[in-house]
């Protein structure tokens, strides 16, 4: 099993290929990316700051078609016997690309649930669910049924986000959120800021891209993970955490949260997971010779 320190050399075709299913060990805990999707991001749109010239000059990060290639899906918590999962991914669904939403194209996914039995996994097994935020690429299987069983495969998970996220959640009524909310009620579990939500998992307020945002902290021994959920959409944000991303509710919000974990990521011993960062989810803040901060890839073990 790959434990976390060993860095690798960043492969352009890792930045613009979906994750697949990969494995870290954090002390006594593994981690692992339960890949479900790919999205596609229009770049220009999605990062208005980044200016009209940018993405020419880094077509690493880019796909045969011109968007950022996304993966989307969960983190698995493994510890002591138990099992957390930090978001649901996109869920069984295919979404073709709309020239009348520019800022995506099209979409597919539906893998989690065998990327969880590719780790020696069940539903059953994950006893708590803890949610980033409610974008729906983000708690596509907190409804949608199983094919072998028709039901929510997560539905006897407790379910765990902030109050704040809770209450924007409520108020909306388009779909799928009344379905989403209807689901959650009987099994919620709402966290503050700095609260245990699973041994050695932190809960770290982080609103902006939307009005509850969480990013989560693993702790095992000296080393940490954040699980960032949408403070980051690309690596390349690590070199520009003044990028807000299009739907940022609150800019100046997430970009001081960007700022400071960039900062925490460039620190020994600290660790981060990017769920939309292409097939190089674990990593850290590498400081160039110029100033500049980079993503650096850690080595994974992969299915």
């Amino acid at each position: 099993m790959t434990s976390l320190g060993d860095v690798v050399d960043l492969d352009p075709v890792r930045l613009r290929t979906p994750s697949r299913v990969r494995t870290v060990v954090l002390g006594e805990v593994r981690l692992s990316y339960v890949a479900d999707a790919w999205i596609q991001l229009n770049p220009r749109e999605w990062f208005a700051d980044s200016g009209p010239d940018f993405w020419d000059r880094h077509r690493e990060y880019l796909d045969d078609e011109g968007y950022l290639r996304v993966g989307a899906g969960g983190l698995l918590v493994e510890r002591d016997g138990r099992a957390l999962l930090i978001d649901t991914g996109f869920g069984p669904r295919e979404v073709a690309a709309d020239p009348a939403q520019p800022r995506a194209g099209a979409a597919s996914g539906g893998r989690m649930l065998d990327s969880l039995a590719a780790l020696g996994r069940t539903p059953a097994d994950v006893d708590t669910v803890a949610i980033t935020h409610l974008h729906r690429d983000h708690i596509g299987w907190l409804t949608a049924p199983a094919p072998d069983t028709g039901q929510p495969p997560f539905a006897h998970a407790r379910a765990v986000l902030t109050k704040a996220e809770w209450d924007h959640g409520r108020s909306l009524r388009d779909a799928p959120f009344p379905a989403t909310v209807a689901a959650l009620e009987p099994r919620l579990d709402l966290a503050d800021d700095g609260d245990e939500v699973f041994p050695g998992v932190r809960l770290l307020a982080t609103p902006g891209h939307t009005a509850g945002h969480a990013a989560y902290e693993i702790t095992a021994g000296e080393e940490t993970v954040i699980a960032f959920g949408d403070l980051f959409h690309s690596p390349v944000q690590m070199g520009h955490p003044d990028w807000s991303s299009q739907p940022d509710v609150d800019d100046e919000a997430s970009v001081h949260h960007r700022r400071a974990l960039v900062e925490r990521l460039a620190r020994p011993g600290t660790y981060g997971f990017g769920i939309h960062f292409a097939d190089v989810a674990f990593g850290r803040v590498r400081q160039d010779e110029d100033g500049g901060r980079t993503w650096q890839p850690v080595v994974t073990e992969s299915r």
